[in-house]
């Protein structure tokens, strides 16, 4: 069977070949070994690249693999340099994986805008689009709105009234946008819902009282929002998602949630209302944060984990409630020895 190709022309933009110079400037490596003139064609992971591609290895575990890969060039740790096989091109970076990021980037970009609107789409006489923008079929724009260069608004988008979007946002289809202020070149998803109505109400004698929500979401620039990721927009005060951070798919970040830079927050993570993460916090997959609590910087959060009350910066947390990783594997431990036949908890004796 025919080893699959990584990046299939029909679907993504190809450019090249690159000579192992240029790769090495794009990904911030060294050519460290072999002919820097030597022209590569593409991307490839060590397994299945040929003498026309580049690959990378990130971890230890698989330098044999490396060794035997037949690979054109490789970007590399300096460590693992040894391991690189005769007559293949060693770009040496302190984070192969980075560089690989940036190198399958050179190679393929993503799709270029072709400005205009769609004669089907629906823009508000009041709009302010950019010449720049591309503007998708089915995309409804409401009053005032004001969309940037470069922007890119795919197929039945729907942006609420004065929505103000930065230069280079992809809006991917189907989402819906209001009451929100993007940066600069944030990324959505296809059906990603930012500012509709938080989860706010009093109860009352006959029943429930909806709360008005009369914030905004602020987005800061270089977001990316991930497929059918909810954000509310704030009831007293904004919600807002700071520069950088990344967001997967299936997220729900309740009303007045402050993020800040560089986050990464897995998918069914659940965020509820007016939590605060600081930068670069970390939260595995379906893992929930209660309401009005503080992640310190830096801390990351395990899959699965419930968090009920304030973290402190820069430790890691797993389990439900949330508790520091080595408390958390002591107990697992010790439930495990107090399981074992015969075994009993301290300060019991046998009924017999």
């Amino acid at each position: 069977m025919t080893a699959p190709v990584m990046g299939d022309a029909r679907f993504f933009r190809q450019t090249g070949p690159h000579s192992a110079a240029v790769i090495a400037e794009a990904a911030g490596a060294t050519v460290a070994t072999g002919n820097p003139d030597q022209v590569l064609s593409g991307v490839a992971p060590l397994q299945t690249a040929t003498a026309g591609d580049l690959s990378f290895l990130d971890n230890r575990r698989y330098a044999d693999t490396l060794a035997a890969s037949a690979a054109g060039a490789v970007l590399v740790h300096p460590t693992l340099l040894d391991r690189v096989p005769p007559g293949c091109v060693a770009l040496v970076t302190d984070a192969p994986y980075l560089g690989w990021a940036r190198a399958t980037a050179l190679f393929h970009p993503r799709s270029e805008i072709e400005p205009g609107i769609h004669p089907s789409a629906i823009i508000a006489p009041s709009a302010r689009i950019d010449p720049d923008a591309e503007i998708g079929p089915l995309v409804v724009i409401g009053a005032n709105v004001d969309i940037g260069a470069g922007c890119q608004i795919a197929a039945g988008v729907v942006i609420g009234a004065h929505c103000v979007l930065g230069a280079g946002c992809r809006i991917g289809a189907q989402s819906t946008i209001s009451h929100a202020i993007l940066g600069k070149r944030v990324v959505t998803y296809p059906g990603v819902r930012i500012g509709q109505d938080g989860f706010g109400f009093a109860p009352g004698p006959t029943g429930m009282v909806s709360v008005p929500q009369l914030g905004l979401v602020r987005i800061g620039d270089d977001v990316e929002i991930g497929a059918n990721t909810t954000i509310d927009r704030g009831s007293a005060q904004d919600t807002v998602i700071g520069a950088g951070t990344r967001i997967d798919n299936l997220v729900q970040i309740g009303h007045n949630v402050r993020i800040g830079q560089h986050c990464v927050i897995v998918a069914q993570v659940g965020i509820s209302g007016s939590a605060v993460l600081e930068d670069f916090v970390v939260i595995g997959g379906q893992a929930g944060v209660a309401g009005h609590l503080t992640i310190g910087r830096k801390t990351r959060i395990g899959a699965q984990a419930g968090v009920i009350s304030d973290l402190p910066a820069g430790k890691d947390y797993v389990g439900s409630p949330a508790q520091a990783v080595k408390t958390f594997f002591r107990q697992i431990a010790l439930l495990k020895r107090w399981a074992e036949p015969g075994a009993r908890p301290p300060n019991q004796t046998r009924a017999d």
